[in-house]
């Protein structure tokens, strides 16, 4: 699905739609309070959020694996796989497509290796048998499963907790007071907009996301994405000097057939500019168009990163 636009506002849609967010809230609050999560050998980590898509987690999860690697740990994913067919295997980039295992599972598996399960007790348990002395859930902050012993809330600083609603009225997953009882630091990505930091005395660690690569001046773009804040990643072409000429939005998460980049391809031919997505849609496309399409990169810088890793190796050596 797209985000919808209200999401970000008191509308009188999300206000009709409010009761429902209300029976949403509190059926993900019985699941969590019925279920009795199940620990594991390995200290957990999990990188979650309360909002629906867009906040950034995915690369917070890559960054935290990176900063684990550098300290000497063998960290092991562990993702729901959504999207995918496949469950309680270990990714395969060159063998698994996005069908078989998702989307966001290809990303993570190019940093470390990702075990697919919606059941992420009996996916830890696979990712410590693959040799984890670590296990990071990307994801998952709301799933009843497996006890985690660290878990970072992660915020876009743009987009805050948006109208402060629960699904479908708004973005939530859970109310944030709920989320915060839970949670034992929070993370928030780029400048905090929303004034996260007043509403919490949990740590909190500051971060933004940068692109990969080299600025490119006044090159003309056909920017497309399905993600669930499309409008971030084309301002950051436009930051990196791109002339962004059009743009076409996707559902989140959404597969693309031939017909969709085929058009795509054809209109860049005809602005005369270049196709650049993300890395989380390139993985879905097949490899007949990787030549024709180019992909912005993105990476977390930390303001305080050695701060941020000795929170994370205490957490962990005390579990």
């Amino acid at each position: 699905m797209k985000t919808p636009k209200y999401w970000q506002s008191n509308s009188l849609t999300s206000k009709i739609l409010s009761p429902i967010g209300k029976i949403y809230g509190l059926v993900t609050q019985l699941r969590l309070h019925f279920h009795q999560p199940k620990k594991v050998n390995v200290p957990v980590i999990c990188v979650g959020n309360i909002t629906a898509g867009g906040t950034g987690k995915t690369p917070v999860a890559i960054s935290v694996a990176k900063m684990l690697i550098g300290a000497m740990y063998h960290p092991i994913f562990v993702s729901r796989g959504y999207g995918g067919k496949l469950q309680n295997v270990l990714v395969n980039n060159k063998k698994h497509t996005a069908q078989d295992v998702g989307d966001e599972p290809l990303l993570l598996a190019e940093q470390a290796p990702v075990v697919i399960n919606a059941d992420r007790y009996a996916a830890a348990e696979l990712a410590i048998k693959e040799g984890a002395d670590v296990v990071i859930m990307d994801d998952g902050f709301q799933n009843p499963t497996l006890s985690k012993d660290l878990s970072f809330l992660v915020f876009d600083g743009q987009y805050g907790i948006g109208n402060g609603k629960i699904i479908p009225a708004g973005p939530l997953r859970e109310t944030f007071a709920n989320g915060i009882k839970r949670a034992d630091a929070l993370i928030i990505l780029g400048k905090d907009k929303h004034n996260l930091t007043t509403r919490s005395a949990l740590p909190i660690f500051y971060g933004h996301t940068e692109p990969v690569q080299t600025t490119i001046e006044n090159a003309n773009v056909l920017a497309f994405a399905g993600i669930g804040h499309p409008q971030k990643f084309y301002h950051t072409l436009q930051q990196q000097g791109f002339n962004v000429m059009e743009t076409i939005d996707f559902p989140d998460h959404h597969f693309y057939n031939k017909t969709e980049l085929e058009n795509i391809l054809r209109r860049a031919k005809e602005l005369n500019a270049e196709v650049y997505t993300t890395g989380k849609d390139f993985v879905k496309i097949p490899t007949l168009y990787h030549k024709s399409i180019n992909v912005l990169e993105i990476a977390v810088v930390w303001d305080e990163p050695e701060k941020l890793l000795e929170f994370i190796r205490k957490k962990i050596t005390s579990a």
